[in-house]
């Protein structure tokens, strides 16, 4: 890897570290986690305080997500926060915190956080 790559790495990494130090998920509201390559998201439902994953979900899971081609990535993240939303639902979680992995809120962290919002999640 280049030297600017990796440091680009390394300050995700560490607004990650830090955005980490002050968010925790419990049982009744669990933590939401995402990380984004440059071609896929992957999301979970963490219970921090058992070292639980409650559920997990990513563009590859989607059913027909190849067949049909959705579109760009951020439609891509969109479709799955509101399957995510879905699963939550039937689980009966209504409120989570949103864990943004050191990524800007914008583009498809912003597309997961508002199609959960869009089905009837507390984000």
């Amino acid at each position: 890897m280049s030297k600017i790559k990796n440091k680009k790495r390394a300050g995700r990494i560490s607004r990650h570290k830090r955005v980490r130090s002050r968010i925790i998920g419990t049982p009744e509201i669990p933590r939401i986690s995402v990380f984004r390559s440059n071609r896929h998201i992957y999301i979970q439902i963490v219970d921090d305080q058992s070292g639980k994953t409650l559920a997990s979900i990513h563009d590859l899971e989607i059913k027909g997500i190849k067949k049909t081609k959705l579109g760009t990535k951020t439609q891509k993240a969109a479709a799955i926060g509101g399957q995510l939303a879905e699963i939550m639902k039937k689980k009966g979680i209504e409120k989570v915190v949103f864990d943004r992995g050191g990524y800007k809120y914008h583009g498809r962290i912003k597309a997961i956080a508002e199609a959960m919002r869009a089905v009837g999640i507390k984000v």
